[in-house]
């Protein structure tokens, strides 16, 4: 019997070309998985392809829940943005995706885990530290750092699967690498920054700003601990709101980006990202924590999301550190309940109410009128203490000027 080896599969040229070269180069059956992260019509007619390329067998594990419940969920509580921009789409997938295939791997008694990612970007790091976490003793094959593969662009993987008779509809047009679920859908390969993104071509799930409606139109939300419950008063599970928030998104051209990242490998990449339902909930959360949060724990979390966000990035998912900062960031949720309100016009994301049972807004006390609980005098004590040091300093290089001036 042949030993097995299960292949990160997405149905397309690179990891359809991977099944045969597996094949022959490892002797290897080849078994393949193809996480379903909610990329919707991705998937159709994948077990037919993947059976006709010569796989002993196509799993399609649908992780979406499992994905928005315990990946995305914990990135928009912690606000956790790469680089002030980036919304960490395709970071958040890649611990899972890679979860999944060790938990597979274990089923088949597979002895390798091979995916397609190239030797230049982020996917190759996300899923091997992944893979070494939880499987340390299975062997991990990448394709394209691997000296038997010769094959170096997809005029050469689509006349590689014709001589070993794939014959399937790929297109030699690579204009854009292209990585899509749930929660976002990026481009790659648009090269020169200086260059402006074709958007009529380019985008996928929605429109620009420019093309969106003349009307505004108003969105309602609930929390509950920091966790999305509803959206115009409709109950939902996460995925479900991720869902309405996209459409709802796309209709009003919201979460487009344009932006030059570091990658974790040293270099920069510049990518289009669209995440329309993403935007609008990492805002509408915000919206609410900015209503519960004291200062201080405000101020440390900004700094937390920064490096959880970092943490994600760099597939750090199954590492203590990550762990520590979602603890950390699971306390700071426990009060944030309540309703937000929004509307969504041309691009933009405007307020139009907040509430919570634990604000700690008071009306009384920020009015700029003396009442019970704060008197103007008092800023008085607090002011000569807050900036003693200063004024001490001050006095300090006075007394040191009159000095060198006899």
């Amino acid at each position: 019997m042949k030993e097995k080896v299960i292949l990160a599969y997405s149905g397309g040229l690179d990891t359809t070309a991977i099944i045969p070269w597996l094949k022959e180069t490892y002797n290897y059956d080849v078994v393949c998985v193809c996480a379903d992260c909610g990329q919707e019509e991705e998937l159709d007619g994948l077990e037919q392809r993947a059976l006709s390329c010569g796989a002993a067998k196509l799993y399609i594990e649908d992780i979406t829940d499992e994905f928005c419940d315990n990946y995305i969920v914990p990135c928009v509580q912690a606000h956790a943005v790469y680089e002030n921009k980036y919304l960490l789409g395709t970071s958040m997938a890649r611990p899972l995706i890679a979860k999944r295939l060790v938990e597979i791997a274990r089923k088949e008694g597979a002895v390798a885990i091979c995916h397609g990612a190239t030797g230049k970007g982020n996917d190759q790091i996300r899923f091997e530290l992944t893979i070494k976490a939880l499987a340390p003793d299975i062997k991990i094959i990448a394709p394209w750092r691997d000296s038997n593969w010769k094959l170096q662009s997809r005029e050469d993987e689509i006349e590689y699967c014709r001589q070993h008779g794939i014959h399937l509809p790929f297109s030699t047009d690579c204009s854009y690498s292209r990585d899509r679920n749930i929660w976002h859908i990026s481009h790659e390969g648009l090269e020169d920054p200086a260059n402006e993104p074709n958007y009529k071509h380019l985008l996928v799930l929605g429109c620009t700003p420019e093309e969106a409606p003349d009307e505004p139109e108003y969105v309602t939300m609930t929390f509950e601990k920091g966790v999305p419950k509803s959206v115009n008063g409709k109950a939902m599970k996460v995925s479900d709101i991720i869902r309405e928030l996209n459409r709802l998104g796309a209709k009003h051209g919201i979460g487009i980006i344009d932006i030059v990242e570091n990658r974790v490998v040293g270099m920069k990449s510049r990518g289009v990202y669209e995440t329309p339902g993403g935007t609008i909930l990492y805002e509408a959360h915000q919206q609410l924590e900015e209503l519960v949060l004291d200062r201080d724990t405000t101020t440390f979390k900004m700094d937390v999301g920064n490096k959880f966000a970092q943490v994600v990035y760099e597939g750090k998912w199954e590492t203590p550190l990550r762990e520590a900062l979602q603890a950390f960031v699971e306390k700071t949720q426990e009060y944030v309940t309540g309703e937000v309100k929004f509307r969504l016009y041309k691009g933009n994301i405007i307020k139009a109410g907040t509430t919570s049972p634990y604000s700690l807004y008071n009306e009384s006390i920020a009015s700029f009128k003396t009442g019970d609980m704060y008197d103007h005098h008092d800023a008085d004590g607090f002011i000569n203490l807050f900036g003693l040091s200063l004024k001490v300093r001050a006095m300090k290089k006075l007394e040191n000027e009159k000095k060198n001036n006899k």
